[in-house]
């Protein structure tokens, strides 16, 4: 396994590697890997003939009052837990290579960002939309692999990509929990005891969510106050958004009569965290 710092020198090898017509799959993240990513990994090994997995907190999503300074970095562990999945190359570039002095080109997907997370964090997705196209450009892939944890984002970077006629596949994988139902996140580690035990209501309400539709109730409205009130009964949690969306476009639904993305997000002490699940009526 390599480890490697230039975009040039990365760019040269998956250049050299797709002239002897191998395939090249991809997972980004910001590092602090748990088994959500590992997962990710694995499937990109499935899926190429080689595997590039990149490390960098990207700092152009996080807003001034964001946790950027407090994000777990663990490279040893990482590269460890990389090499365990058969990545060929970790991409660690600094902050001074990404965003070289005078940087002033940004890449935005203006509508799919706006609600969910996008309406209170308004230059996240400008930020993030602006790092995996570098590292698109970089790494040159195949196939894309993301988590569906962050839902919007996944649907952000389709769309940047069936956009700007990006010649790579986006590939989604599914959440990974938690033998509990907490959904794996690197911010979990923010959590204190009780606070970890309070974060369970919201994997917990996916399902009263699920159920209340398989029961027959289509109205978002009557199973959304239903969430609240479970996730609100927790003392240590406060709800940011809970809504039942397009799949596609993101756009919020009143009514649950078709495939439908259920989609929330609540601080839990100080640590927000994000859940989502696919529900589909069958009536």
């Amino acid at each position: 396994m390599q480890l490697i710092s230039s975009p040039e020198e990365t760019r040269g090898l998956s250049l050299k590697w797709h002239r002897k017509g191998e395939s090249i799959a991809f997972v980004p993240t910001m590092g602090a890997l748990h088994e959500g990513h590992l997962s990710l990994l694995r499937e990109g090994r499935r899926l190429g003939d080689k595997l590039v997995l990149s490390i960098y907190v990207n700092p152009t999503q996080f807003a001034p009052t964001e946790d950027l300074a407090k994000y777990p970095r663990d490279k040893d562990g990482d590269l460890k837990k990389a090499e365990s999945c058969g990545v060929d190359v970790v991409f660690f570039p600094s902050d001074e290579v990404m965003y070289p002095e005078g940087f002033q080109t940004y890449v935005e997907v203006t509508k799919v960002t706006k609600g969910l997370c996008g309406e209170k964090r308004p230059a996240h997705f400008k930020g993030v939309t602006t790092v995996v196209a570098k590292l698109f450009n970089i790494v040159c892939p195949d196939k894309a692999i993301f988590g569906e944890k962050d839902f919007q984002q996944l649907v952000t970077i389709k769309r940047m990509v069936r956009d700007l006629n990006m010649p790579i596949e986006i590939v989604g994988r599914p959440i990974y929990r938690e033998a509990d139902g907490l959904a794996m996140s690197s911010r979990n580690v923010y959590l204190s005891a009780e606070e970890r035990k309070a974060a369970i209501a919201l994997s917990r309400s996916l399902k009263v969510a699920q159920g209340m539709v398989k029961s027959g109730e289509k109205s978002a409205d009557k199973i959304i106050s239903e969430v609240k009130r479970g996730i609100e009964a927790e003392r240590h949690t406060k709800i940011d958004y809970v809504k039942f969306c397009d799949p596609e476009t993101l756009e919020e639904l009143k009514n649950v009569t078709g495939p439908v993305r259920f989609l929330l997000a609540a601080f839990v002490g100080k640590t927000r965290l994000i859940d989502n699940c696919e529900i589909v009526y069958k009536g």
